[in-house]
């Protein structure tokens, strides 16, 4: 996967352009920030457009249970990671092939995007999210009079 370079001050260059994207720009810059301090690809995961509104985030986490993982979100961050469990219960394992590292993984969330919700299932972490249209934004017929 290749690097994009990108100039720290090309935003500056867009803000005498434009009005009120102050916090988009500091957005970006943030992103570009946390990808480059977060080059891992585990574990590995889908972003998946359901349709004009709902999007999917999968993520494979194998050997994984409900208590092993939190997601949270807030402040237009999803952030899914791993969280320590002292089970007693746990065997001993002679080989581990199936990783079950430490994570921690963050997406940046558009103003009107929303988790709805978060399941398990075989070994995938599916979250829901829904891009939520004011009324005054939605498409409409204006009557002629």
């Amino acid at each position: 996967m290749t690097r994009l370079s990108i100039p720290s001050n090309i935003w500056n260059e867009l803000r005498p352009f434009s009005v009120g994207f102050d916090d988009l720009f500091n957005r970006f810059d943030n992103t570009l920030e946390y990808t480059v301090k977060q080059p891992t690809s585990y574990p590995p995961y889908n972003i998946n457009k359901i349709d004009d509104l709902n999007y999917q985030i999968e993520m494979a986490l194998a050997g994984f249970n409900k208590k092993d993982i939190e997601v949270k979100s807030a402040l237009n961050q999803l952030t899914i990671k791993s969280v320590e469990n002292d089970d007693k219960n746990e065997k001993e394992t002679i080989h581990r092939g199936i990783s079950k590292r430490k994570f921690s993984r963050t997406f940046t969330l558009a103003d009107d995007v929303i988790v709805n919700s978060a399941k398990l299932k075989d070994g995938m972490l599916l979250v829901e999210l829904e891009k939520v249209v004011p009324e005054g934004k939605k498409p409409r017929t204006i009557d002629i009079k």
